[in-house]
C-alpha cells in the first residue's frame, strides 16, 4: 500500500505527455513517401564532430578519477575567453559547468531554492522544459508574452530565450537594459537562455547577451546566462554546456550540484576546452547553417508558408495561416516531417517549426518536394 502511495504521487505524475509521442503518426506516414522520411523537427546535429575536439576526448579517455563539478582551472579559463569574446563580460566572470543545457533549465528553479506557492515565469512561445523544470520544483509555472507580465509577490524566477527557440526573435540592447532593470527592482533571478547566441543571421538585429555589459553596466546581480556547444560545435552528444552571471548564485549553485554529483565527464571537459579555444570550425559550422537557411526558406515561402522572425537561431517559424497539425499533415504527405507549434506553448498552434539541422542532400531534397 505505501509504495502504491509513493508510485502515484511521483512527479512523474505532474508532467505533461512527452510532446513528440504525438508525432509519431506522421513520422509514419512521412516515412512511407516514395523517396523516404526528411525529419525536420529536432534540432540535433548532423554535421561531424570536429577532429581537433575528438583528438581532445580521445587523448583524456584514459583518466580513471572522478571528475570535479567545477572542472580545472583551464575549463573555467576557457568558458571565460569565449565569453569575454562574444558577449563583452569581464574576463573574471563566475562560471560554471554543467550536464548539456537541458538538465541546467530543468533543475535549476529547485537548485535555486524555488518550490511550492511561488512561480516561475518562462516565454508563452518557448522550449518546453523551462514549464517542466518549475513543475519538478512544485512551483507554478507562468507562461507569458513578456515576464513584466508576471510581476508578483510570489515570482522568484523569469526565463527569457533570445534568440528564440522556436521563433528565432531576437531582443534588443535597450529591451534587455528594460528586463535587467525590472528583475532587479522586484527581487528576480532573471535567468537568459542563450544557446543560439552565435547564430544571428540578420545583421541589423544581432544577438545579445544578458551578460553584455551594455544591458548590465557591468553589474551581473541577480543575472544567470546559460550557453551550449551542441549547436555551435556539434557536440550535443557530448553534453556539454555552461552557465555564467551572478558569483553568488553562480557559488550556491556549485555548492548544491556538488553534492548532487553534477559532473560533466573529464573528457568531454577537456573537449570543452579544445572547442571553446576553436573558432574556426565555429565559422564554418555557421556558414553551413547560412546556406542552408537560404535553400529551406525560400522553398518553404514557395510552397505558400509565411516565414515569421527567425532571424536567428536553427529554426524557421512557419505558417500557412491553418490549425499546426494540418500543417504538419501537408508537410507529412510530402515525405517531410516538422514540428507542430503547439509543442511550444498554446500560442504557437498555427505555425510549424522546421529545423536546419538536416544535411546538405536532406535540405536540398525537401527543398525540391516542396516546390
Amino acid at each position: 500500500m505505501a509504495l502504491r502511495r509513493l508510485h502515484s504521487s511521483s512527479p512523474a505524475r505532474r508532467l505533461p505527455r512527452f510532446p513528440w509521442d504525438r508525432m509519431a503518426p506522421y513520422k509514419e506516414r512521412a516515412a512511407a513517401h516514395a523517396d523516404g522520411l526528411v525529419d525536420l523537427t529536432v534540432g540535433a546535429p548532423v554535421d561531424a564532430v570536429p577532429d581537433s575536439i575528438q583528438r581532445a576526448l580521445h587523448d583524456a579517455a584514459a583518466i580513471p578519477g572522478y571528475p570535479t563539478v567545477a572542472g580545472p582551472p583551464e575549463l573555467a579559463a576557457a568558458m571565460r575567453s569565449w565569453l569575454h569574446r562574444h558577449t563583452g563580460v569581464a574576463e573574471d566572470v563566475a562560471v560554471l559547468p554543467t550536464v548539456g543545457s537541458k538538465e541546467l533549465v530543468a533543475n535549476l528553479p529547485f537548485q535555486l531554492g524555488i518550490g511550492p506557492g511561488e512561480a516561475v515565469a518562462y516565454p508563452e512561445i518557448a522550449y518546453p522544459t523551462y514549464e517542466i523544470g518549475a513543475i519538478l520544483a512544485k512551483a507554478e509555472p507562468v507562461p507569458v508574452a513578456d515576464p513584466r507580465d508576471a510581476a508578483g509577490s510570489r515570482l522568484r524566477l523569469a526565463w527569457i530565450n533570445y534568440p528564440t527557440n522556436p521563433t528565432g526573435e531576437t531582443a534588443s540592447v535597450e529591451r534587455l537594459r528594460e528586463l535587467v532593470r525590472w528583475a532587479r527592482e522586484s527581487g528576480i533571478v532573471l535567468a537568459s537562455d542563450e544557446c543560439y547566441l552565435t547564430l544571428g543571421w540578420d545583421e541589423e538585429r544581432p544577438p545579445v547577451s544578458v551578460l553584455d555589459p551594455r544591458v548590465n553596466d557591468g553589474d551581473l546581480t541577480g543575472l544567470l546566462a546559460a550557453h551550449s556547444l551542441s549547436k555551435r560545435s556539434n557536440l550535443a552528444g557530448y553534453r556539454s554546456a555552461f552557465l555564467a552571471g551572478d558569483p553568488a548564485l553562480i557559488a550556491d549553485l556549485l555548492e548544491i550540484r556538488r553534492h548532487a554529483g553534477f559532473m560533466v565527464p573529464w573528457a568531454v571537459q577537456r573537449a570543452t576546452i579544445a572547442a571553446l579555444h576553436d573558432e574556426e570550425h565555429a565559422i564554418e559550422q555557421r556558414a553551413r547553417y547560412g546556406r542552408r537557411r537560404e535553400v529551406l526558406r525560400a522553398a518553404v515561402e514557395s510552397a505558400g508558408f509565411r516565414v515569421d522572425h527567425s532571424e536567428a537561431g536553427l529554426y524557421l517559424w512557419a505558417t500557412r495561416g491553418e490549425d499546426c497539425w494540418d500543417s504538419v499533415s501537408w508537410l507529412a504527405d510530402r515525405g517531410i516531417l516538422a514540428a507542430a507549434g503547439e509543442f511550444y506553448g498554446a500560442k504557437g498552434n498555427r505555425h510549424v517549426r522546421l529545423s536546419l539541422t538536416a544535411t546538405d542532400e536532406a535540405v536540398a531534397d525537401a527543398a525540391q518536394r516542396l516546390k
